[in-house]
């Protein structure tokens, strides 16, 4: 696409004005691209949209959407915009302590980015917990896996949940946590 220069003054109204301005049938990675590229020139990188965010936007206003395709361009996307912004080799959540300095790290980096107001990196490191919190849901409830394994992941999946819903009061929390009857007979059974 060549450069243009956009009327639009909101993120959204700028997603639908190159929409109009593709005048394609359907959208699909390509086009999700080129609106992407529109905002990050128009607004910078943080203010890019995931792939699926744009689609539903578009949707909205009646797009037709080549959805397998939308969906791997968003799988990709979310895949790389996470290797470049958060070191994910770094965080391992195998076993309840491997998953709590995990945690402690991700808390760390949390802090560190929301006092430098890295809106970027702080919306990766959501992404990433989001991800890392799928990936214990598959183990907690996998027949193939061991129940001590499965009851492991089950307690880590409420830690993510929990980081997930409010940051802020994560530490606490999991100090009063790692304290309950409940974690105790976890960790002796």
């Amino acid at each position: 696409m060549t450069e243009k220069k956009w009327q639009a003054r909101t993120k959204q109204d700028l997603i639908i004005e190159v929409w109009e301005y593709l005048d394609c049938e359907s959208v699909g990675a390509r086009e999700l691209k080129q609106i992407q590229d529109a905002i990050s020139r128009r607004f910078g990188d943080g203010a890019v949209e995931s792939p699926a965010a744009i689609a539903r936007t578009l949707a909205d206003e009646g797009a037709v959407l080549r959805h397998p395709e939308v969906l791997d361009y968003d799988t990709e996307w979310r895949q790389d915009f996470l290797i470049q912004e958060i070191p994910q080799d770094q965080f391992d959540f195998s076993s309840l302590e491997r998953a709590a300095d995990s945690l402690r790290a991700i808390n760390l980096l949390r802090k560190k980015l929301h006092s430098d107001s890295d809106q970027k990196r702080l919306r990766a490191l959501r992404e990433l917990a989001i991800k890392y919190k799928q990936e214990v849901h598959l183990v907690a409830h996998s027949k193939i896996v061991e129940e001590r394994n499965r009851l492991e992941a089950k307690e880590i999946c409420h830690w993510l949940t929990i980081w997930l819903q409010d940051p802020d009061i994560f530490e606490d929390w999991f100090s009063l946590r790692r304290r309950s009857p409940e974690f105790i007979r976890l960790i002796h059974e």
